[in-house]
């Protein structure tokens, strides 16, 4: 192909190549001025939209004259980019779309051979060939893609204005651009001798109205829309007479008008430029030529309303639930509720009785919808004001509403107790009540900390947390030295710790399955009494659920570590209950206080309270029956941790007697009818406790030595591991005794314990895996001796294997939960005996937080 020639080989070429020519003009010209369009489209729906009248005259032209610059620009830059195509340029396009260039080769000719027919044979028939393919040619379409060159889509977003400039601007509006010359026209041949717009407040969603496209004699506008109205033509002309807007102050160059009506700085052109907005229903004219008279009417924007809807309810955790209802012409942007006290309601009796001291009203924010219309809205506000002082005393809520505008609706007050979360156990409730008091006033302080005293003067058996009891003796201690001057900060800080410490009484630590029934089963039955909401019933019922499940697996549990007690194994298999029936009496129950009848729902619980304390725990028996060698190992290990705490209970009382100044054998208190005993420990001096830790140790020793269970396993190492703590903490306390130091040798002895606990634990659990693998190389057998033959808990369930051996609950024979209790009781006494040495309540405190 020569290059030179623009005639097709062929007729059928002509129009692709035409074709593929207009395509090659219109990709060419894309890509030189794209940024030129883009700019003009860009300026004229600025224009559309009236930019160039929202600012003084000069910033107009300045605008201006940067978009005529920058068209100016773009303009060389797109005639330097831009290349002419040709018919050639269209046949080489065309060309490269089909396989082997057959245009080019039509234009080719034979370079060689031309004298030989063989040869113009064969150039012939390859000229055919490509004569057949390029008649099939079709026109190419043109490649108008310019991302590559506009990476940012200006020019997508300079159409998209352009298109809404169409669809909500004025074209009229570009007119105006005349104004902006020096010297220009008074008014455009053709054009309008005035525009006008009614723009409504954007929070009314209402579409903006041009004047001119008005031909209806009433008009109906939402208060607050702003009026715009350019006047055209000489100075006089026409005029506006409104009495829908106010009058500012007077302009320095007053348009005459039928009424003074305020006149912008008019561009050179325009006889005048009125900005106005509705206030007030009333009649708009435009007087003079072609022009024309409205009745605006004014629609207000009412104000809000809100409502409190439902009475207010309670959540399991104490959070309080209130709906309220809301609604709006144009819809609610926010709202809020103000608690104050109702003084006049509170009963003014115990500590409620001095005035209180100044609180302000709590301000929540309500919940708004996310979505969706605002107009009416209805909506629960949930929020938690347990620990503030207005909880559960009468209150006054006031709900406000605010609307786009700023306008605020209030709503009736609502008088209520407000809710907070209840505490069941009787110390946290006497805990919290003596928090309000002091927050009420701090003049309660002494009468908070009396009664503080009272309450935990017996602590036997009402008091079942121990580091609660322990926090809240210092903390009595505490408010007791700051009572005549209590701080705001003080009172703040001792209500927090006072709340936490209720915390802790209501949810309890205790250890024993029976102890966490009984308490449920408390807690259930005093929310019974008191009227609790559904949701507390429900979340009470899953914990003495919980409770339930935990008591059974224990009681199977305990028939399986005692297998040979015939007299537990008759008692169990005359209380088998199924899951189905508990579940049916809990079912009940909930029914029975979902229908108000809290009398029948208080004997069933009864009932149910009955069924359970048959169900005691029974213990086993020392020596009954021949177990194992690794179970008789772990027995003989929980009898020296009985020997071990027996012995730190003597050097205890030694320690009490020489720091009171008493005689070995002098006992204060309950310890007097057992100084006889012990006066032969205390003469003995440190020799006697000396020897009895030894010997002690010396058990340890042969124990490691003897028969565990776990050997080889990791449980029986980390067991092992234990008591060789456990062994070097009895050699140190030993050490300490020898030495006469009492507190270090306590403090020893202490980890000793803990030491053979963890050990206890760890054997426990090696010992359950290998009934495990017992069983299971047995094909599954149950175990020879097991309670009930199907391996049943009282309830009917399969327990499984978990936690079977491995507690400390069982090792002390002889009633060990009483004589616990018993020493727990005594350490509290002496804990909470405030004139004892500093030494020994610090000791005792550890105590507690140890056990």
């Amino acid at each position: 192909m020569t290059g030179k020639s623009q005639e097709p080989p062929l007729k059928s070429l002509v129009w692709p190549m035409r074709l593929t020519l207009v395509g090659l003009w219109a990709e060419r010209l894309a890509r030189a001025f794209w940024p030129l369009w883009s700019l003009l489209l860009a300026v004229l729906a600025a224009l559309a939209f009236g930019l160039q009248d929202l600012g003084p005259l000069h910033w107009a032209q300045i605008g201006g004259g940067v978009a005529l610059l920058l068209a100016l620009g773009l303009l060389a830059l797109g005639l330097r980019q831009f290349r002419k195509p040709t018919l050639a340029d269209a046949m080489v396009r065309l060309d490269s779309t089909m396989p082997g260039r057959p245009i080019a080769a039509l234009l080719d000719t034979q370079a060689i051979g031309r004298n030989d027919p063989a040869s113009l044979a064969v150039w012939e028939a390859h000229k055919a060939r490509m004569a057949a393919r390029a008649a099939a040619a079709k026109p190419v379409t043109p490649d108008l893609r310019l991302s590559s060159r506009d990476p940012f889509s200006l020019r997508y977003v300079a159409l998209t204005a352009f298109v809404m400039a169409l669809i909500f601007g004025s074209f009229w509006r570009v007119a105006s651009v005349s104004g902006l010359a020096p010297g220009a026209a008074v008014a455009m041949p053709g054009g309008p001798s005035w525009e006008g717009w009614a723009q409504p407040p954007a929070y009314t969603g209402k579409p903006s109205l041009y004047l001119n496209d008005i031909t209806a004699e009433g008009l109906e506008l939402p208060t607050g829309t702003r009026l715009q109205i350019r006047l055209y033509g000489t100075e006089g002309s026409l005029a506006v007479a409104q009495t829908v807007a106010d009058a500012p102050p007077p302009p320095t160059a007053p348009l005459v008008t039928a009424e003074p009506t305020p006149a912008a700085a008019a561009p050179d052109g325009m006889a005048g430029v009125h900005d106005l907005t509705v206030t007030r229903s009333g009649r708009l004219a435009i007087e003079g030529p072609g022009g024309r008279e409205w009745e605006i009417t004014a629609l207000p924007d009412g104000l809000p309303t809100i409502a409190v809807s439902g009475d207010m309810g309670r959540e399991a955790d104490g959070r309080f639930r209130q709906g309220y209802s809301a609604t709006d012409d144009y819809g609610v942007v926010a709202g809020r509720v103000t608690i104050s006290l109702d003084l006049a309601k509170v009963d003014r009796r115990h500590g409620l009785g001095p005035d209180p001291e100044p609180v302000e009203p709590v301000v929540l924010d309500l919940p708004m919808p996310l979505s969706g219309k605002r107009t009416d809205i209805t909506e629960t506000l949930i929020d938690d004001l347990s620990k503030h002082v207005f909880a559960n005393l009468p209150v006054t809520m006031v709900f406000a509403a605010v609307d786009a505008a700023g306008q605020e609706g209030l709503s009736d007050p609502y008088s209520v107790t407000l809710h907070g979360k209840r505490f069941f156990d009787p110390l946290a409730a006497a805990l919290i009540e003596m928090r309000r008091d002091i927050l009420w006033n701090r003049i309660n302080a002494p009468r908070a900390v009396e009664i503080l005293k009272a309450v935990t003067h017996r602590p036997e058996g009402f008091i079942r947390h121990d580091r609660a009891f322990l926090r809240l003796r210092v903390l009595m201690r505490d408010m007791e030295a700051q009572q005549a001057s209590l701080k705001v900060e003080d009172r703040d800080r001792i209500a927090e710790e006072l709340w936490t410490i209720a915390l802790m009484v209501e949810e309890g630590n205790l250890q024993s399955a029976l102890e966490r029934l009984q308490r449920a089963q408390d807690r259930l039955a005093e929310a019974i009494k008191n009227g609790a909401s559904p949701e507390e019933i429900e979340q009470l019922m899953r914990e003495m659920q919980q409770a339930l499940n935990e008591y059974t697996r224990e009681l199977a549990q305990e028939a399986q570590r005692n297998p040979g007690d015939s007299q537990q194994q008759e008692g169990m298999e005359g209380m088998q209950m199924s899951a189905n029936q508990l579940q049916e009496m809990l079912d009940e129950l909930q029914r029975l206080m979902e229908e108000g009848r809290t009398a029948e729902a208080a004997e069933l619980m009864e009932r149910l309270r009955e069924f359970m304390e048959n169900m005691q725990v029974v213990q086993g028996q020392g020596g009954q029956g021949q177990g194992s060698p690794g179970q008789q190992g772990m027995q003989e290990l929980g009898e020296t941790l009985r020997d071990q705490q027996q012995l730190s209970d003597d050097a205890y009382r030694d320690m009490q007697r020489g720091e009171g100044g008493q005689q070995p054998g002098q006992q204060d208190g309950q310890d007097g009818q057992n100084g006889d005993e012990r006066e032969g420990e205390g003469q003995g001096g440190q020799g006697s406790l000396t020897d009895r830790q030894r010997d002690l140790r010396e058990r340890l020793d042969d124990l490691q030595r003897g028969d565990l269970p776990g050997n080889g396993t990791e449980q029986g190492e980390e067991g092992r591991r234990n008591l060789d703590r456990a062994g070097r903490a009895m050699e140190d306390a030993e050490r300490a005794l020898r030495q006469g130091d009492l507190d270090g040798a306590l403090d020893r002895q202490a980890e000793a314990m803990e030491a053979m606990r963890d050990g206890l634990r760890d054997f426990g659990e090696a010992l359950a895996q290998e009934q495990r693998q017992n069983r299971e190389a047995n094909g599954g057998d149950r175990d020879v001796g097991s309670a009930d033959p199907n391996g049943r808990d009282p309830l009917g369930r399969r327990p499984g294997d978990s936690a079977r051996i491995g507690s400390d609950e069982n090792m002390v024979q002889n009633d060990p939960n009483a004589r616990a209790q018993e020493l727990l009781d005594e350490i509290r006494r002496r804990s909470g005996d405030l004139t004892r040495p500093g030494e020994e309540l610090d000791y005792l405190k550890r105590l507690l937080e140890l056990f």
